[in-house]
């Protein structure tokens, strides 16, 4: 009995360790997460600005007679 209670004691200490280690990394992805969701926002406003530009471009050029 003592050594089952002794088993059972490590198991469960190893499964709060393990919980402990995903809360972290479960936070750590998270922030990850946004970080490259807000830099995906940033590229697009970017290709939507060079995409405006480009057609400005476009709409000048004189066409050929």
């Amino acid at each position: 009995m003592e050594t089952e209670l002794k088993s059972l004691e490590e198991k469960l200490s190893l499964l709060l360790r393990m919980y402990q280690d995903t809360r972290v990394e479960n936070k750590k992805l998270q922030k990850e997460l946004t970080n490259s969701h807000h830099q995906c926002e940033k590229l697009n406003e970017k290709i939507h600005v060079a995409a405006n530009q480009l057609e400005v471009l476009l709409l000048n050029i004189p066409e050929n007679e």
